[in-house]
């Protein structure tokens, strides 16, 4: 009985190591699918890398100083005419 009942549990356990290895399987290649659908549908939506992204945000920022220096300077320069 004790060889039955032990080879019995060996059974069980090499059953759940093989689902516990399937079911690991089956969550990589969910991932991969998942992975694979974002990144078609952020392409799809022309959405920035984030290199572009960095690049826009560092031209905004030099266009908004400029454009504060402009402001300040036509002001100057409308004081002094107004004045």
């Amino acid at each position: 009985m004790t060889q039955t009942t032990s080879r019995f549990f060996d059974d069980v356990s090499r059953l759940v190591n093989d689902a516990a290895g399937m079911a690991d399987g089956v969550r990589r290649e969910v991932e991969t699918i998942v992975r694979a659908q974002a990144e078609r549908i952020l392409r799809d939506l022309d959405v920035p890398s984030r290199e572009e992204f960095e690049v826009m945000r560092d031209m905004v920022i030099k266009a908004r100083e400029e454009n504060e220096a402009l402001a300040a300077r036509l002001a100057a320069l409308e004081a002094k005419v107004n004045g």
